[in-house]
């Protein structure tokens, strides 16, 4: 079963804000986002688009066709996209995509990762 969590994306740490419950101190209220799978170091300078060509829904950004492509170090899923599917994970030659309750401990740092990117 793969879990999805909702976290603030105000400055509160990740490990502070995994739908726990945790508040921010700041008066406006958190943008929130909800991610079920992320892209983790793996995928840093390789971009292999495998991810791209199998997902149903199109969340999994930057494109080749999109002008970020040539920028960013990876791909992201957008957590506001991204259906369960878990489509993407078997596609991916490098492995670095994973359900978020199965991210590897070394990577868990790219959840935020993957949801601020969205931010922007």
């Amino acid at each position: 079963m793969n879990l999805r969590y909702t976290f603030a994306l105000d400055g509160v740490p990740p490990s502070a804000s995994l739908g726990l419950g945790a508040r921010s101190t700041s008066s406006a209220p958190p943008q929130e986002s909800s991610v079920a799978y992320i892209i983790t170091e793996p995928c840093i300078g390789t971009k292999d688009t495998a991810c791209v060509d199998v997902c149903p829904v199109d969340c999994i950004h930057p494109r080749k066709d999109e002008p970020a492509f040539e920028t960013v170090e990876q791909l992201f899923i957008h957590p506001d996209e991204c259906i369960d599917c878990g489509a993407c994970v078997p596609a991916c030659p490098v492995e670095a995509i994973f359900a978020l309750d199965e991210t590897p401990e070394k990577w868990k740092n790219f959840i935020s990762v993957n949801a601020q990117h969205f931010q922007k």
